[in-house]
């Protein structure tokens, strides 16, 4: 068993100086932790792995193919892969959840 706090998760992602920390890999998913700040640009391209994001906190529009939604704390949202996605009109600071199934390479 592994066990996280976000506090912990949140520090090391700053530490890194990056928006996507990886805290856990397996041979069948990896997650990391996902931090935009209000004003952001998401610059991620289509990921070859199916995607969850869980939004912990914030507010957002998020776009995948052809479909806008809003995304707010609570929203879980699924991702086919190679499907082109982002979250932009970020008015409050992101924080995602996000499983890659298989991991991300």
């Amino acid at each position: 068993m592994q066990s996280h706090a976000l506090a912990d998760l949140l520090a090391a992602q700053v530490a890194a100086g990056r928006p996507y920390h990886e805290f856990l890999r397996s041979g069948a998913m990896s997650v990391g932790l996902y931090v935009l700040e209000a004003g952001a640009v998401d610059r991620q391209s289509p990921h070859g792995q199916d995607e969850i994001y869980v939004v912990m906190s914030g507010r957002a529009r998020f776009t995948a193919g052809d479909e806008m939604r809003g995304a707010v704390s609570g929203d879980v949202i699924y991702v086919p892969a190679r499907v082109p996605h982002r979250f932009h009109d970020i008015t409050e600071r992101l924080e995602l959840m996000v499983v890659f199934a298989p991991p991300e390479s």
